[in-house]
């Protein structure tokens, strides 16, 4: 077998070295892949592949991409997940004896990356490091384009730590191969890909030498502690180099913050949206009117980790309001704040040693806004702000340093002079004299050679393979005197020559010029080196303003936006009246939010079980709740009138359906998981969303789960609770459960037409509207009506057969209240319910929601009970409602509601349900407290079974055959009934 060549020999040693990564190999002006790497580079870069020689019986693969143009194919490899490892010359060709030595110099992962094209500008690129000792995890993040690092303990709990991973969403995760593996499979669902790298090197005297002035640093559980210097070493392994703008470890505990899971962190779509994972149309969107880039990397972390202290979150509200009411001092922070570039990553790469003299000019330009920042805060009149801005350093010796040293506008590279300023340095304007002059005598030369020769196109030209050149075009040759100048160079329409002069006086200009730009290089890593001693105080002054930035965006958004702010405390109650989705309104074109009111007692509601319509806004306004209180907790104003909020621990969202594919988990599993944590992790600050509990099985499973779910939250928990739901039959439970409190979204109804009017009133819905909503969405005309068919002859089965009229509602409504009274102590404790009166009253089929009656038929309906118009009125000292309880019911907030609603509808009722025995849903809604919200109410009832209808009656009845009630407006048909009434009374 052949032996490979020395070069390549060289080649395979170093690639040993790092087998999971791209090496990129130098030489010459090439960086060169072989082998493996080859093939695959050529295929994710779509570069060619060839080969060569190297010593093998078969052609080595080979492809390779210029050194000056390297920096672009290694973005498009780390952007797919790829690690590239750069390997140079690390010595002169010309001294080396034998193959050049070469080295790796870094190895760029996602994780570690410092160049700016890579970067997004106002999000942080985390590298996290997972450890697992003594039973606790510690989990640390660092970007290293900022120079932060966070740490904190997770005790024995793996859904924390995947918590904390939703909340950085590193791009890169160091650790053992058994927890990355247990953390991949856990965040594979959710996660954007990040590079797991299975890492234990943990460099102990690294992290002592490193953090050594750190007060944090004896303070570390040992965990934590290893887990720091297993990031640590990392970092030095592949970036080569010392990191010292990694200055401080911040240590933070879970519970200084609000805790969210990774779904529910999507289903509030708070950086980034369902759907298309775009940040337009999430919160951060909304309340992102940062100036700076590192203002928005803070505002992103406020809104991932909202606030526990009721201390601090005032703080943060003081300065905001003062904001939001001194519109000049918002305006002069902000146009203080626009000059001002992205400091932390600026002194990031000064202190890594990759900061250009543009870096320079952007950290001057920068520093100059310092004293106006200042003075802008210290005025404002706000206590939060005068403190943030009390030990401000405003880096005067800093900024002072490069104005002296670097010119306003230079050059992009260090290597080709140009950027020290004039009287920095003495003998650099001396080389810079003499390259001018040398250049000056160069201009005198080519006027005098025209002269001599005669040919006024004849130039001297530079470059950097030939020097300079006196070039003639090929039609002025013959005007050359013979043996003027020596031949250097042909072109296919001139000749390029040189004179014993020229080279002399070539050799001086160029001496200057390497000798200037060799000593300018020189000058400007001294500076970088000075201010790199100075990185503490720049990174502290960059955090004040980043923080400064995301006070006046939230003031913006909440004074354009008409928020208010919230009071934030430390008791139960939750309150919010008119409340509003902000990204919703904010999308909203051409049309009002309709705002609804909140409120979540300890004693008098801490569960919402809220009914409706499909369509009709249920999702938006659980999800709006939570917001409010979000936002509440990062210290912004919240869209609201009023608004008073208590400190949540942790918000629970179940929302919307989704299979995990990759786990081998159906949608009701996904969703039977979520409540398991919910019901595992929720304590009585939590706050609880449920959208569409039980669905995914049998209609009779689903309704046990959900009845029991609620029960659960309801009896152990004590949790603030909003559960949606189409099963309509669980109403009843509002008089089992004593802080339950059934809500519905309000819908009208005018002839064939209905309208969602997204308003939140008290009260259960008896129908969801869905056949409307399948032809709203388009659904052929031909499905639409045998839906509708098929709903008419579900509702006409006979009562004899309750496995098919709501054997599962009379099974929850008889199990729940049996339980109710076993818990009690006594079966006989309680007397019967509404739901026991109009299970009796009823046929075995009524519980069950049926199809919504029209207006007409209910008009017809009304009539033949014998009803009359009603005024909403509500009987004192009575219970909640029936289980089939109208839309609206007739208590305070509904009396209000109601008296909002009325005008909106114009002659048309609130879509309720029409019991399928009068006397019995009377009866139950007697018993339960609540009126029925109707257009008609009954009558006194006498005993009219046995009179015969008299002859005025037996017309009016004829007449009222006779009507086309069907085709006649909801006021025609009004119109009509009063008119017969007046007849049967006159």
């Amino acid at each position: 077998m052949a032996q490979y060549t020395p070069m390549m020999q060289q080649y395979l040693a170093v690639k040993a070295q790092v087998p999971d990564a791209f090496l990129f190999f130098r030489l010459g002006d090439f960086y060169e892949m072989f082998f493996e790497d080859a093939i695959n580079a050529s295929r994710e870069l779509e570069i060619t592949l060839t080969g060569r020689e190297g010593g093998a019986e078969e052609r080595i693969p080979m492809c390779g991409v210029p050194h000056h143009s390297a920096e672009n194919y290694i973005a498009r490899l780390i952007e797919k997940g790829y690690k590239v490892a750069l390997c140079e010359q690390v010595e002169d060709p010309a001294e080396a004896k034998g193959v050049v030595r070469r080295e790796i110099v870094r190895i760029v992962t996602p994780g570690t990356v410092m160049d700016s094209k890579l970067l997004g500008e106002t999000s942080n690129n985390y590298i996290v490091s997972l450890n697992y000792e003594s039973g606790a995890y510690a989990f640390t993040a660092c970007d290293i384009s900022t120079g932060e690092l966070y740490t904190t303990g997770l005790g024995d709990s793996l859904e924390l730590v995947v918590d904390e991973m939703n909340v950085y969403m590193p791009s890169e995760v160091i650790g053992s191969a058994e927890l990355l593996e247990a953390i991949g499979a856990r965040t594979a669902g959710w996660s954007r890909t990040a590079v797991l790298t299975p890492w234990s090197a943990a460099d102990e005297e690294l992290l002592e030498a490193h953090f050594a002035g750190d007060p944090a640093l004896p303070e570390l559980s040992g965990v934590s502690r290893r887990g720091v210097a297993l990031l640590l070493g990392y970092l030095r392994e592949t970036q080569k180099r010392a990191l010292t703008h990694v200055k401080q470890i911040r240590v933070y505990e879970p519970e200084m913050y609000m805790t969210m899971d990774p779904f529910t962190r999507r289903n509030l779509e708070l950086v980034e949206t369902v759907r298309e994972r775009a940040k337009k149309g999430s919160l951060l969107w909304l309340l992102d009117r940062t100036v700076t880039a590192m203002g928005a990397r803070l505002l992103r972390r406020w809104i991932e980790k909202p606030l526990m202290s009721a201390a601090r979150i005032g703080e943060r509200l003081e300065a905001v309001e003062l904001l939001v009411n001194q519109l000049i001092v918002r305006e002069d922070l902000k146009l203080a704040l626009r000059e001002v570039y992205d400091l932390e990553r600026l002194v990031a790469r000064i202190s890594y040693g990759n900061a250009n003299a543009r870096d320079m000019v952007a950290l001057m330009a920068s520093l100059r806004q310092v004293p106006l920042l200042r003075e802008a805060c210290a005025s404002s009149g706000s206590a939060t702000l005068k403190k943030l801005v009390a030990q401000m350093d405003g880096c005067e010796d800093v900024m002072g340093w490069i104005e002296a040293a670097i010119v306003d506008e230079p050059p992009v590279s260090i290597r080709d002079g140009g950027m020290i300023r004039p009287g920095y340095h003495a003998y650099l304007d001396q080389l810079r004299e003499a390259s001018t002059s040398g250049k000056v005598w160069i201009a005198e030369l080519e006027r005098k050679e025209r002269e001599a020769t005669g040919i006024k196109s004849l130039k001297i030209g530079y470059n950097k393979v030939f020097g300079y050149f006196i070039e003639v075009t090929k039609a002025n040759m013959g005007a050359l005197p013979e043996g003027r100048y020596e031949r250097k160079q042909t072109l296919a329409n001139a000749e390029r020559y040189v004179t014993p002069e020229l080279k002399e006086k070539e050799a001086l200009i160029l001496e200057a010029q390497d000798k200037m730009i060799d000593l300018e290089y020189e000058l400007f890593t001294e500076l970088r080196e000075r201010i790199s001693g100075h990185i503490s105080r720049l990174q502290k002054l960059a955090e004040i303003i980043a923080t400064a930035d995301v006070y006046q965006s939230l003031a913006a958004v909440s004074a354009a936006s008409h928020f208010r702010k919230p009071e934030v405390g430390e008791g139960y109650e939750l309150r919010i009246e008119e409340g509003r989705h902000p990204v919703v309104e904010a999308v909203l074109e051409g049309g009002s939010f309709i705002a609804n009111d909140t409120r979540l007692e300890r004693e008098d509601g801490r569960i919402l079980l809220i009914t409706g319509p499909n369509m009709a806004g249920k999702s938006t306004y659980m999800r709006q709740v939570a917001v409010i209180c979000l936002m509440a907790q990062i210290g912004c104003f919240v869209p609201a009138r009023a608004a008073r909020i208590p400190i949540i621990d942790r918000v629970f969202t179940r929302i919307g359906a989704a299979d995990d594919l990759i786990g081998g988990q159906s949608t009701f599993m996904v969703e039977m998981m979520d409540i398991q944590i919910m019901t595992e992790k929720a304590t009585p600050r939590s706050l609880v969303i449920i959208d569409e509990l039980g669905r995914g099985t049998s209609t009779g499973e689903g309704m046990a789960i959900a009845q029991a779910v609620i029960e659960y939250l309801h009896d152990r928990v004590g949790c603030k609770t909003l559960v949606s739901t189409h099963f309509h039959e669980l109403a009843h439970l509002e008089e089992s459960l004593a802080h339950l409190r059934n809500h519905c979204m309000a819908v009208k109804e005018s002839g064939n037409q209905v309208t969602f009017l997204r308003k939140l009133i008290r009260g259960a819905a008896s129908t969801s509207y869905g056949i409307y909503c399948a032809e709203i969405a388009g659904l052929p005309d031909s499905i639409i009506q045998r839906s509708y068919e098929l709903l008419h002859s579900f509702d006409a089965r006979p009562a004899d057969r309750p496995e098919e009229h709501g054997g599962a509602a009379a099974l929850a409504q008889t199990a729940s209240a049996g339980a109710r009274r076993t818990d009690a102590g006594s079966a006989n404790s309680e007397p019967p319910t509404a739901t026991d009166a109009l299970a009796n009253a009823s046929p075995a089929g009524a519980s069950r929601p049926q199809r919504e009656p029209s207006l007409p038929e209910r008009v017809l309906a009304a009539s033949a009970a014998g009803t009359q118009p009603l005024v909403l009125e509500r009987g004192a000292g009575q219970t909640p409602a029936s289980p089939v309880a109208p839309v609206a019911t007739a208590g305070p907030e509904a009396e209000a509601d109601f008296a909002k609603l009325h005008s909106a509808t114009a002659g048309a009722e609130l879509a309720s349900p029409a019991p399928a025995d009068a006397s019995g849903a009377r009866d139950a809604a007697e018993a339960s407290g609540f009126v029925q919200l109707s257009l008609f109410a009954d009558e006194q009832q006498g005993d009219k079974s046995k009179r015969k209808p008299e002859g005025k009656q037996l017309q009016v009845l004829e007449q009222l055959k006779s009507a086309d009630l069907i085709n006649m407006t909801p006021l025609a048909a009004l119109n009509l009934i009063y008119e017969l009434k007046q007849k049967l009374q006159g």
